[in-house]
């Protein structure tokens, strides 16, 4: 996730690009950049690792500029280090562009431009859009076929920011899958990621529609799609207030996060695999392969994507096994003699996992962490890491990030088994959660109704246990209605002497073997007075069912089970009028023992 801005005309370009990034650098601040085209179409680029404010204290104040485009960036191809940080440089210097977005095929179209002399300076996806234009325009010389010949072979999502260095009187864009409005006032026209750097110069944008792509001027604004202008309504934001904000058009982020997650599963593919093979360090999976333990190590809901993990190494035929952080830094387990650990934290700062990796280190032990904060503490110390490409997550619940360690997981398996199946069935995966999106208001009615109870239930056989565990967190976490999760047959030894008509019993049902069973136990449930809401694959649906979710690989049912309960935990905490974002008592990252 990155954010892009650009501007034509009649305004003070550097203040607006460098505001505009400093708006923006909630979506990414890895790195950032700015171009500037002056009236003889001279190009000065400006880079800087690290945050807006650093860029800002390296560009010249004095700029003298009626165009130019700027970026802020997530890094998802490459390290963050000014080769790859935008914008980025067509090969003989005829565009420039920024782009916020995963281009899924680019290694292929990186091979294919190499093909035609092409050569490249970063490690981005970005850097082969810049010269795939450039490719097309060399061949036709039209600037507006060239962006269109691109985005029409380009798969994956873009908001792109062009400049063609002979045009100091256009500004190019296009669009797929990620966000980008233009802005309209009296001699200055603007693109921005949102709406929030614009609002200081204007009310008044157009909202673009996938795969539409064209040029702004200083008093015009010309779009197309599929080589035809189109008529574009200019809508004026009265109650601009109400849009600027980091989460666009989201009311907070646990709901931005959570519909984050099918893009973060692309994103996990496309830097673990090339279309034909996996591209995991060898040496990781060369340790996985000798080692006769495999030991995982994590807290909340890292630790519940870490008993996926385990079953994952478990069908892989190694001894594996999982641990709470807080407990296996007093109470370290050796029981092999090639161990190898993987610690798992979203942010990478976890304390109680600090102190294991500590323990875990002093014994020269391999260990592999899995986080989505590349440079956080438990990254460094490792012997390998694996970076989650999950983007940032602002919301205290961890959402996105659960299903990018259970998808990275089952990719790193399917690398050491040397299977490429598990990619088809992650992109199944994805296509179930796009489907449960467009059918989350019916999770809301189930929600409206579990609101008012006191004490919820989990309960789950097999994988659905798992996704009981991380379910029964999520609702605790940012509802606080009190929550537990238990396997189907273990409520009747001891727990169900709680049940009355103030409880909710949620039942995930997804594995044929134990279909009979569960609905066992939520009738034992619903005699005892109790309100239950089973959820079910899809060939297990029934129609007392509540949800269903749709056909996926069993092995990665969790993922879809999990995401319904996040959306669950949302809407119930949402119907109690609580502060979803930041829970009482909670903080995002843990680092404290």
């Amino acid at each position: 996730m990155c954010g892009i801005v650009g501007c034509i005309g009649q305004v003070n370009t550097r203040e607006f690009l460098i505001n505009g990034l400093y708006s923006l650098e909630y979506r990414g601040y890895d790195s950032a950049g700015l171009c500037f085209l002056d009236e003889n179409k001279n190009i000065e680029l400006f880079k800087a690792v690290g945050k807006v404010n650093i860029l800002d204290q390296k560009t010249p104040k004095d700029i003298i500029s009626t165009l130019g485009i700027g970026h802020t960036r997530w890094a998802t191809h490459g390290s963050p280090n000014l080769d790859n940080s935008h914008p980025h440089v067509s090969m003989h210097g005829d565009f420039v562009i920024v782009h916020n977005g995963v281009i899924e095929n680019f290694r292929y179209l990186r091979n294919r431009l190499a093909e035609n002399g092409y050569t490249f300076k970063s490690d981005t996806d970005t850097e082969v859009i810049a010269n795939l234009i450039e490719f097309n325009f060399k061949r036709n010389r039209f600037v507006l076929d060239a962006i269109k010949n691109a985005i029409d072979v380009i798969e994956g999502s873009f908001a792109l920011a062009i400049i063609y260095k002979n045009e100091e009187n256009r500004l190019y864009f296009a669009k797929r899958n990620s966000p980008l409005v233009i802005g309209v006032k009296k001699d200055a026209s603007f693109l921005s990621s949102d709406y929030g750097p614009i609002g200081k110069y204007s009310h008044d944008f157009i909202c673009l529609n996938d795969n539409e792509y064209g040029y702004i001027c200083e008093n015009e604004q010309h779009i197309y799609k599929d080589g035809f202008e189109l008529k574009k309504e200019i809508v004026t934001l009265d109650n601009f207030n109400d849009y600027v904000s980091e989460l666009g058009d989201y009311p907070n982020y646990m709901l931005k996060e959570i519909e984050e997650s099918p893009m973060m599963i692309s994103r996990l593919i496309d830097n673990y695999f090339d279309g034909e093979k996996f591209l995991f360090d060898q040496r990781i999976l060369s340790a996985i392969r000798r080692s006769d333990d495999i030991v995982f190590i994590a807290c909340g809901t890292s630790y519940h994507a870490s008993l996926m993990g385990v079953k994952y190494m478990q069908y892989l035929g190694k001894r594996s096994e999982a641990y709470i952080a807080s407990e296996w830094a007093y109470f370290p387990t050796f029981t092999a003699k090639r161990p190898l650990y993987i610690l798992i934290s979203q942010s990478g700062e976890t304390a109680d996992l600090i102190r294991c990796q500590k323990i875990i280190n002093s014994r020269s032990s391999i260990n592999i962490a899995i986080t989505n904060t590349l440079g956080s503490a438990i990254e460094r110390n490792a012997t390998y890491s694996l970076l989650l490409y999950a983007g940032k997550e602002v919301a205290v619940a961890s959402t996105k990030a659960f299903s990018a360690q259970i998808a990275l997981l089952a990719m790193l398996t399917g690398a050491v088994e040397r299977k490429n199946n598990v990619i088809t069935h992650l992109k199944d995966v994805k296509t179930a959660m796009n489907q449960i999106i467009e059918k989350k208001n019916m999770i809301k009615s189930i929600a409206n109704e579990i609101a008012d109870k006191s004490l919820v239930f989990f309960i789950g056989r097999g994988n659905d246990y798992n996704a009981s565990l991380e379910a029964s967190l999520k609702l605790k976490e940012v509802s606080y209605i009190h929550s537990e999760a238990f396997p189907g047959g273990e409520l009747k030894h001891g727990p169900i002497a709680l049940v009355d008509n103030d409880t909710a019993l949620v039942a995930f049902n997804s594995d044929m073997a134990c279909d009979l069973a569960i609905r066992n136990n939520v009738e034992e449930i619903e005699t005892r007075g109790a309100k239950a809401f089973v959820i079910s694959s899809e060939p297990l649906f029934k129609k007392e069912d509540v949800f269903h979710i749709p056909v996926v690989k069993e092995y990665l049912s969790i993922i879809p089970m999990v995401f319904v309960s996040q959306y669950l935990a949302y809407y119930v905490a949402l119907k109690k009028g609580v502060d979803i974002d930041k829970p009482r008592n909670l903080a995002k990252s843990v680092t404290v023992e």
